[in-house]
C-alpha cells in the first residue's frame, strides 16, 4: 500500500499517537550477531502499543535449511504486544533502544495502515535477502513510504563494503570461525562499498544513521532511549582459525622437508579443497544468492585439485602450473579485499604440495676432463 493510498483512509489513530524505531542488540549466536529492527506504534488514547517485526521465520518450515542454503527462504511480518516483544529480549539479556520518529499524525497513521496491509496473510511473507531485503531494510522502506518518499539526509557515512560490516559484527571469540565461513561464501558483490541507505541493512548501523538523519532540516528522531542493557554471558574464546591453519602449514612444511609426507596425504588434502570448490560452485550457480557469485575462493579451492588428486605426479605439468597461478591470484584477492587472513596459510599449504608435484629437470652428469 503506497502512501498516497494510505492518505485517502480515515486516520485510525489519535493525534497523540507515535511511531518509533526499535533496535535490538546482538546475541551470542551468529544469526543474532547483527542485531534486529522493528517498528513500535503507540497510541495510549486508543490502547494501542504493538511491535511490528519483519524478522520472523519458522524452523519447522519444510526443507528449512535447504531453502535457506538456496536463497529461497521466506520471512514474514509479525505483530506482537510491545511488552511481550520486550520480554523476549529481556530473557535473552540483549540491549534494546527506542528512537521516537518525528512524524506527523497523518504519517504515523500512514505507517500503521501500510503495516496492517502488510500483515494480511496474503502479504506478510517476503523472500529474505540478508543484504537487500531483511528486517531492517523493510523498516527503512516502510518509514520512507509513510513520509511520502521525502528525502532524508544521512550525512557522515563513510562508504564501507558489506563484507567489512559483517566482519565488525563477528570479530572476536568463537565468531571468528563464522567470519572465516562468511568470507569463504561471499564473492565479489560483497565488496561493493555501500552508501548510507544500503548500509541500513545492518540494524545497529541504521540506528546510528537515524540518530543523525534530518528531514527538511529537522532531526528525524528524538533522543535515543535505552530500555534494556546488554547482560549477555561473554563469549568463550576458541582457537583462532589463523592459529589452527598456521600450525597445519608448519606441520606440512616440516613433513615435506623431512620426507615424511606420503602420497595419500596429498590425495586427502586436494580432495578436501576440491570438495569445498564444488560447494562454492553450487553456491554460485545453483542458488539465488547474488552475493555468492564471482567467488574468487574457487581459485584456491579449485575443482581442478580433484583431478590432480587422482593423478598426482602423473598430472600434466601445465595443470600444476595453472593451479599455482590460481593460488597466487587468490592470495592477492584475500589481501586486497581484506578477507580473513586465516585463508592465507591454507593457500600456502596447497601451493607447497602442488609445487612438490612439478617434475624437476634432471641434472646432466658432469663430463670428466
Amino acid at each position: 500500500m503506497g502512501s498516497a493510498q494510505a492518505q485517502t483512509q480515515p486516520l485510525p489513530l489519535s493525534d497523540s499517537a507515535s511511531a518509533s524505531l526499535i533496535t535490538c542488540g546482538a546475541g551470542n549466536e551468529f544469526y543474532l550477531a547483527f542485531g534486529h529492527s522493528a517498528i513500535r506504534i503507540q497510541d495510549s488514547t486508543r490502547g494501542i502499543d504493538v511491535a511490528y517485526n519483519y524478522g520472523t521465520f519458522d524452523f519447522d518450515t519444510p526443507h528449512f535449511y535447504w531453502n535457506f542454503a538456496r536463497g529461497m527462504m521466506d520471512y514474514c511480518l509479525s505483530r506482537t504486544p510491545f511488552d511481550r516483544f520486550m520480554a523476549t529480549y529481556d530473557y535473552e539479556r540483549r540491549a534494546v533502544w527506542e528512537q521516537r520518529l518525528d512524524l506527523t499524525p497523518q504519517e504515523v497513521s500512514n505507517l500503521l495502515l501500510m503495516l496492517e496491509w502488510n500483515y494480511l496473510p496474503e502479504n506478510r511473507y517476503y523472500r529474505y535477502d540478508f543484504f537487500r531485503d531483511n528486517c531492517a531494510t523493510r523498516v527503512r522502506d516502510m518509514v520512507e513510504s509513510a513520509c511520502g518518499k521525502r528525502e532524508m539526509a544521512t550525512g557522515g557515512w563513510k562508504p564501507e563494503s558489506y563484507r567489512h560490516m559483517v566482519h565488525r559484527s563477528t570479530a572476536g571469540g568463537r565468531l571468528e570461525w563464522w567470519t572465516l565461513g562468511v568470507d569463504l561464501l561471499l564473492g565479489l558483490p560483497a565488496d561493493h562499498r555501500t552508501d548510507s541507505r544500503e548500509a541500513m541493512f545492518h540494524p545497529l548501523v541504521m540506528m546510528q544513521l537515524y540518530a543523525d538523519a534530518t528531514r527538511d532540516g529537522q532531526p528525524l528522531t528524538a533522543a535515543t532511549r535505552q530500555y534494556l542493557r546488554d547482560h549477555r554471558e561473554p563469549l568463550h574464546r576458541s582457537f583462532p582459525p589463523l592459529v589452527v591453519f598456521a600450525l597445519l602449514l608448519a606441520l606440512t612444511a616440516i613433513a615435506t622437508w623431512r620426507g615424511w609426507w606420503r602420497p595419500w596425504m596429498d590425495c586427502v588434502l586436494f580432495v578436501l579443497a576440491g570438495l569445498v570448490g564444488l560447494f562454492l560452485c553450487f553456491m554460485w550457480f545453483g542458488t539465488d544468492h547474488w552475493c555468492t557469485r564471482w567467488n574468487l575462493n574457487i581459485l584456491w579451492a579449485s575443482p581442478l585439485l580433484l583431478l590432480i588428486a587422482i593423478r598426482l605426479r602423473r598430472s600434466p605439468q601445465w595443470s600444476l602450473w595453472l593451479q599455482e597461478v590460481c593460488f597466487a591470484v587468490a592470495a592477492v584477492w584475500v589481501i586486497v579485499c581484506g578477507l580473513s587472513v586465516a585463508i592465507l596459510p591454507v593457500i600456502l599449504m596447497l601451493a607447497l604440495r602442488v609445487a612438490c608435484l612439478i617434475p624437476r629437470k634432471p641434472q646432466l652428469p658432469q663430463q670428466r676432463r
